[in-house]
């Protein structure tokens, strides 16, 4: 008998935690990720339930309650995944999330530690504060961290550095003045659905992380629940700004759109099937190996 994957096993209680938690439906039948003025929506949302699970039938909850939900379950899976990936990956990592308080905020790390000496000068600065604004200083919803490693690491295998060269790097423990320096490896941007500006508030995160670092681009990523093709595109197309955008269930997704969704004007599937050859959208059990990368 072939032994079940540990990412296999994982992606399973995601969609558990996602139907004990935020994935419900109301007393009418309408899924917790629909839009219910769409009857494309409503449709997808349903078979896609039902193919997870069992929907709880709950009174649908605020919007930030289950982005808050949704942002813990995410953690939970990159932490049980990601993180035993040791074998592709070596180093000293965490997985967190704004449950973690400011541990999240960008200044926090060392490609961004610049903006925080910023704010401050803009704080005590009207003129500076009018010019920068303040959309810079941002607290993305899961974060990957790596921490700086010390010589004894570096060299376990064979004397790699010396007190002589590589005196700059931030990778060295030694050469930070604080201590460990942490570094923001990926940024993962949690949408459970896609409505109005919110693709574009992803965005504009995305190109804030680009644009205002000093060292290596961290990963940039989004993961959705949303059931509509054509609203996910609003994510997804395009380059230049997120790596990727990943679906909770992105195979099940592609199953009911072509069952149900028999409107061809409607060029749902179509749309799907082009963010996933596109390279645009995958599936969440791909995001942990894509972090590795």
């Amino acid at each position: 008998m072939t032994q079940t994957s540990l990412i296999s096993k994982e992606r399973a209680a995601f969609h558990s935690l996602l139907l004990a938690g935020p994935l419900t439906s109301d007393s009418k039948g309408i899924l917790s990720i629909a839009d219910k003025g769409s009857a494309i929506s409503r449709v997808i949302s349903t078979e896609l339930a039902k193919k997870l699970g069992s929907p709880r039938i709950s009174k649908k909850g605020g919007g930030q309650t289950a982005g808050a939900a949704f942002e813990n379950i995410v953690a939970r899976f990159l932490r049980a995944t990601f993180l035993s990936l040791k074998d592709l990956r070596p180093g000293s990592w965490e997985v967190l999330d704004t449950s973690t308080g400011g541990k999240v905020q960008i200044a926090n790390f060392t490609q961004y530690e610049h903006l925080l000496r910023l704010k401050e000068k803009a704080d005590a600065d009207p003129d500076l504060r009018a010019i920068l604004g303040g959309d810079y200083l941002i607290a993305p919803d899961v974060v990957v961290v790596r921490t700086s490693e010390p010589d004894k690491m570096i060299n376990k295998s064979t004397r790699v550095v010396d007190m002589n060269t590589a005196r700059l790097t931030p990778l060295r423990t030694t050469n930070s003045k604080g201590g460990e320096a942490r570094f923001l490896h990926a940024s993962v941007s949690c949408k459970w659905t896609l409505r109005s500006d919110r693709a574009q508030n992803a965005r504009s995160e995305a190109l804030n992380l680009l644009r205002n670092r000093k060292g290596h681009a961290p990963h940039v990523v989004a993961i959705t629940a949303e059931p509509m093709p054509s609203r996910i595109a609003s994510l997804a197309l395009g380059t230049n700004d997120l790596d990727c955008v990943y679906h909770i269930a992105l195979p099940e997704l592609i199953d009911v759109v072509k069952q149900s969704v028999s409107d061809e004007r409607s060029g749902q599937l179509e749309m799907l099937e082009m963010l996933v050859s596109g390279k645009r959208l995958r599936d969440i059990s791909d995001l942990p190996l894509d972090l590795a990368i």
